[in-house]
This record gives structure tokens, sequence and C-alpha cells, in this order.
């Protein structure tokens, strides 16, 4: 049985309920939420709504009205970005960002936005006061993701929300490595707008994720078109969420998302990040006392979302994922996972490095066999 440890690519297994919940679906209600008035319909919408409300529950947001739904991460991203920078003006982020983050930002700044990259230490980790010293009357935006896909660092949210909201500035989180992995509070953090991915922590499947928003922001619409609201007019819904949710949702997924986060209600975000705590103490420990491997990011697991990289002296990282792959049935993800600024920031610039992230149902006995399989590719290496 293969080791599955690329959930910061996309979570897998999937949970039965999520699957349940999907096949339900398309087997009974399956008709377009919000389009018609007949019974499928209806219970479409019903099931797209408790979705919505779970994760306004999931990520205290102000009410389930201000959770949208998106196809993903990026694409929440791309209308923060857009919608708050489009007339140019300045923005704050991190040395540590996802592409996501960054190729829409370095967009911007080629048609004449202003762009402060503010650097962060060799764990991926970002002092607050560096980016309260880079704040000027003319920033429009502070954005940093929650946690780094290459690292697991969790950055000082709460500390940066203080700051953006001392300063007068919207507070944008990138919470693709973090929801469903860390307690995310949107009100008590000061979070403005929060990008979220249904089908990594969260356990639900791909083409699922959106933006939450707080009171204080608006955003216009990245797209425009058909919400099944207001038909009779030619001009965009003015409301939450119909003015960012243009086209048909993929409703099927809404429904397995919506399943997925009310398992994870069931558990506890706080206790699931306990568990994956206790396999990155126990997997960073396992490597780091192994001659030959560099393990980058926190000391500390308490400070990582559940994502280990690591390198071996001699080896490209590629050859790594190969022979854990195919000689000892470890599934991980090598490279520079779409963020170079973050591997740079750590120096593994270009190269990269072989990245292993855990879930809420990796266990023990996997990460000791996946310390053993290390230990062997590092003495076959020597």
């Amino acid at each position: 049985m293969a080791i599955y440890l690329d959930n910061a690519a996309t979570s897998w297994p999937k949970h039965p309920a999520v699957l349940a919940a999907m096949q339900d679906y398309l087997s009974t209600a399956g008709g377009n939420p919000g389009r018609s008035g007949h019974s499928m319909s209806v219970e479409a919408a019903r099931i797209v709504f408790a979705a919505r409300e779970g994760l306004g529950r999931l990520f205290n947001a102000a009410s389930p009205d201000r959770v949208t739904f998106a196809k993903n991460a990026t694409e929440a991203l791309n209308m923060i970005i857009f919608g708050l920078l489009g007339a140019g003006g300045h923005v704050v982020t991190t040395g540590i960002e996802h592409n996501a983050v960054m190729r829409p930002l370095r967009r911007l700044e080629s048609l004449g936005a202003a762009l402060t990259v503010v650097p962060c230490d060799r764990t991926g980790m970002v002092d607050p006061d560096d980016v309260k010293r880079v704040v000027t009357k003319n920033t429009r935006l502070i954005i940093a993701t929650h946690a780094s896909n290459v690292t697991g660092a969790i950055m000082p949210v709460a500390a940066l929300g203080r700051i953006a909201r001392e300063c007068g500035v919207p507070f944008a989180v990138d919470a693709a490595q973090t929801a469903g992995c860390v307690p995310i509070d949107m009100q008590a953090d000061n979070i403005d707008l929060l990008a979220f991915t249904g089908h990594k922590g969260l356990g639900g499947p791909q083409g699922t994720g959106g933006l939450a928003l707080s009171p204080a922001v608006e955003l216009p619409p990245l797209l425009y078109g058909g919400t099944g609201s207001v038909s009779e007019a030619e001009y965009q819904p003015d409301f939450l969420p119909d003015r960012l949710e243009s086209g048909t949702l993929n409703a099927v997924g809404i429904a397995g998302l919506g399943a997925a986060v009310a398992e994870l209600a069931k558990t506890g975000v706080a206790m699931l990040a306990a568990h994956k705590q206790g396999l990155v103490a126990a997997l960073v420990k396992g490597a780091a006392s192994i001659p030959g491997i560099t393990v980058y990011g926190p000391a500390d697991a308490a400070d990582n979302a559940g994502v280990v990289s690591l390198n071996f002296d001699g080896l490209v990282c590629s050859e790594v994922g190969l022979a854990l792959d195919r000689a000892f049935g470890i599934l991980t993800r090598t490279g520079l996972h779409c963020a170079p600024a973050a591997h740079r920031t750590i120096g593994t610039f270009p190269q990269g490095t072989v990245r292993l992230s855990v879930s809420r149902f990796t266990t023990r006995e996997e990460i000791g066999r996946v310390v053993s399989a290390l230990g062997q590719i590092a003495e076959m290496a020597r």
C-alpha cells in the first residue's frame, strides 16, 4: 500500500462522507442551484447554502452570504488582488508567497502598481515589524500566505492583522495550506479577505474553493454574467454572494466540500492540527538525524502546518522523489512547488526540495516507514 505524502498539492484519500455526498447529489438533487423553482433546483440550492454556512462557521466569517465560491484559491486571490489594486496603489507581501499571489502582483507591478516584498527568514517566517515599517499612506493591501507550501511555516497572521487594522489597510490571507489544518478566526485575527481551496486540508474535491470577506471590504466581480437573481436586469447584482458568483457553480463539488467541512467540525480542526504536529515532529526528528539530509522550515512542529521539505547531499531532489516512489511506494512532490520566491528565501532555488506533506489520515507507522526509507536512500548515496 502506497504512503501518500502529497497532501499540500491535494489531499487523499477523501473521507467516505465526501464521496457519498457527491454521489447523492448527482443521484437525487442534480438541479442547478438558484436557477429554477422546481424541487431539484431548490434541493441543490439548499446543499450549496449548507456548505456556505459550514465554511462560515469554520472561519468565523461575519455571515454565510459573505462566503463566496470559486473554483480554487487562485481564482479567489485574483479576485482580491485585481479587485483592490486594479487602479494601482501600493501592496505589501512577503518573500515566501506562492505564484498564485506573486504572478498577479507582478502583472499589476508591470502596469504601474507599487509592490514591496518583505523578506522572510530561512524558515519562511516574516517579522510583523518589518511589514509595519513598509506600509505607507498609499498602501491598498497587505497580503500574506497563512502557511508556506514549501516549509510549512505558519505566519503570525494575528499580528499582521493588528498592523493592518491599525494602518487602515485591508488584510488578505492565502489559506490554501491552512484551511482545515490550522484554526482560523477571521474576526479575531482581523482578516478582511480569506482565500481558500477545498481540495487540500478541507478534504473536499478539486475544483472547489472560494473567498470569505469581512463587512469592512467590498470587491468588484472578476466575472460578470448570470447569477440566477435579478434576471430582469442587464447589470450585475450588487449584493453578496451573487455579485461574485457569475455562472453555474460546481454544485456537486460543493456538495462534497460541504460534507468534508461537516466531518471536520465533528473532529475539530485543533485536534487534527495536533495530530499533524505530532507527525511533523517525528518526521523532522527522524530525517534530521540522518547524515546527509538537510531539513528546512521551523524547528518547532507547532509552527508547521504539515509540510516538511528536505534535500540530500549529492542527490537531485527529483532523483530522491523517484526512488521514494518506485522503491518504497512513498508519494511526494519535488521541485519548486510553484513558489520560486520561497525557494530563494530558504536557499534551494533553482533545484527545489523533496516535499512531504501529511494529512489527517497519515499514521505514525507510516512516518516510521518514511524515515527508514530516507535513511536507506542516504546510505546508498554515501
